[in-house]
């Protein structure tokens, strides 16, 4: 018996694998702990897309390299996995799907699947994805009746036939898959019912939502643009103001208007959409007024790989606008994080009165695993305005840094904002007295806001001698890496408030022999921040920046490398 099952189906755009990847996700999920990743090229038809799905009895986070099952799904599925492909690996397919000598080269397994012969049977061309899902659901000896279930839910809305020709396929697949259940045997899990599927894009919406967002401006770019799709979906059940704007420039202006008429919004985009966003983050740190924005990173310079997954805008967040001013940033790691540490975006923004970025990626967003049922913490959602007096200041000077923040309409007191250096009423200074006096007012919010900070993960034991650092998606990979390794003497700390970093953080780092940074870019961005801002130096980088995220057996066989 298996520990777990890793298949990989190969074809390109429009072959349905998205539906492949729902289907089986959320049949397998009651049963056992599954995750799921896609790599797919950036075109709308054509092309090589492959989907991971992993299923296991304990739990599973990342990425595998090496394939148990391939389903072929065209004649040129096969050529980008030759080297993830073992003597384990059965492929299925057609005959003339593959050239059988590199199959033998890999001592490899194929099995015909004449799925064009199935497609027939099942007397409807576009249901060939609903034949693989029922060739799954034999191997893994799911209930019949509720995968039968799940397709009525997702098809009754076209038409009764397209549900019946759908159940027709799955009973197809089924019948075909059950023959290979006892070859990839693994054991179910005892508490995966307890768990719900869903991916990291939808986590940061149902934080979003938990942090009371009703108002969103975007301009789509990928990964970010299914935050947009998210959150327009929520509209009427939540109230949800949503626009599509005509540029990243006018979505973060529109966000900050929001926030001034006393919403609270968000925004949306990936590196190069954020880079246009900058003026306006830093309009956020000069009028004091709060700003939640979501990047979704992907490769760049430029364009990239708009479809694949990087680390690389980090300092990007940092540092992004012009002048001085605090700001907060938060890296989710796990679907939990998407939704607490979103959530609490909206909230920080609100009591600091400054820009926070929710940091993610594309291999966070567009992955599925598994999350248990959370409690919200509803004073996330206390409103921090005030009813405005007579002669209201609005950067009235404050010990905190944080002068009281009213919105027009509410009070008798004037609001008044300004991007120009103003003094405590809002009124454009250019006195140098006063310059100093409102810029050292917006500083001094920082050591408050270290007050608030996200304490980190520490995955591991408590005497370790080698701390692994990891932000962000490569939360998972690590997680299982821990949780596997023979090593007794390596902890996982995940940093999920990449900035600021208090002092505090040291003493995670106080008497190791090694501090091994695992980062998905080229040049060790957290590493970096840790020694510049707290001293802390980090003995080994291990770095990824081809697009695609870390696999297990990839980090098993580095980090024993520089362990060595």
């Amino acid at each position: 018996m298996r520990d777990s099952l890793t298949i990989v189906f190969s074809g390109e755009a429009g072959q349905g694998l998205q539906t492949i990847e729902d289907l089986i996700m959320k049949s397998a999920a009651p049963f056992y702990n599954v995750f799921s990743t896609s790599d797919v090229m950036s075109r709308i038809r054509g092309g090589n897309n492959t989907l991971e799905i992993r299923v296991s009895g304990k739990q599973i986070h990342a990425f595998k390299h090496g394939i148990d099952l391939l389903f072929l799904l065209n004649d040129h599925a096969y050529d980008r996995l030759h080297d993830r492909i073992s003597e384990k690996t059965v492929i299925l397919g057609e005959e003339n799907f593959v050239d059988l000598d590199k199959i033998k080269e890999k001592n490899a397994k194929f099995s015909v699947l004449k799925m064009k012969e199935l497609v027939k049977q099942a007397g409807n061309p576009i249901v060939a994805n609903t034949i693989l899902f029922g060739f799954v659901a034999g191997i893994l000896k799911l209930n019949p009746e509720e995968c039968r279930r799940l397709l009525t839910d997702k098809f009754k809305h076209l038409s009764e036939k397209i549900v019946t020709d759908n159940k027709n396929a799955f009973d197809i697949g089924f019948t075909e898959g059950g023959p290979f259940a006892f070859s990839f045997s693994i054991p179910k899990s005892d508490n995966a019912s307890r768990y719900k599927v869903l991916n990291g894009n939808t986590a940061v919406g149902i934080g979003a939502l938990a942090g009371g967002c009703n108002f969103i401006s975007a301009y789509p770019m990928s990964p970010g643009t299914s935050l947009l799709e998210y959150l327009a979906r929520m509209t009427e059940d939540f109230d949800i103001i949503v626009e599509q704007a005509e540029d990243e420039i006018a979505a973060i202006n529109m966000v900050l208007g929001a926030w001034y008429a006393g919403g609270r919004g968000i925004t949306t985009t990936s590196g190069g959409g954020f880079s246009l966003m900058i003026e306006g983050v830093s309009l956020s740190g000069m009028t004091e007024t709060p700003c939640v924005i979501h990047v979704g990173q992907r490769p760049g310079p430029a364009t990239g790989l708009p479809t694949r997954t990087e680390q690389a805008d980090l300092n990007l967040a940092i540092h992004a606008g012009h002048g001085e001013f605090p700001r907060i940033i938060f890296a989710p790691g796990k679907l939990e994080d998407g939704v607490l540490l979103t959530q609490k975006a909206f909230f920080l923004a609100d009591k600091y009165q400054v820009p926070v970025i929710v940091l993610t990626d594309q291999h966070f967003l567009e992955s599925y695993g598994q999350m248990e049922r959370l409690k919200l913490d509803k004073a996330y959602l206390t409103n921090q305005t005030i009813e405005t007096k007579p002669g209201y200041k609005r950067y009235a000077d404050d010990p905190t840094g944080i002068s009281p923040r009213g919105i027009p309409g509410h009070g008798e007191g004037l609001v008044k904002v300004d991007s120009d250096e103003h003094d405590e009423s809002g009124y454009i200074t250019e006195d140098y007295k006063m310059r100093i006096l409102m810029h050292e007012k917006r500083l001094r919010k920082k050591s408050l806001i270290l007050e608030d900070y996200t304490d980190p993960e520490l995955i591991g034991p408590k005497d370790y001698k080698h701390l692994i650092v990891g932000w962000g998606s490569t939360y998972g990979v690590l997680k299982e890496f821990i949780e596997s390794s023979l090593h007794k003497d390596i902890a996982f700390l995940h940093i999920k408030q990449v900035y600021p970093l208090p002092e505090k953080l040291k003493d995670y780092f106080a008497g190791v022999e090694s501090v091994i940074s695992v980062e998905n870019n080229s040049s060790g961005q957290m590493a970096d921040l840790l020694k510049l801002d707290l001293d802390i130096p980090v003995t080994h980088r291990i770095l990824k920046y081809s697009g695609e995220p870390f696999s297990i057996e990839e980090m098993e066989r580095k980090i024993k490398e520089v362990l060595k």
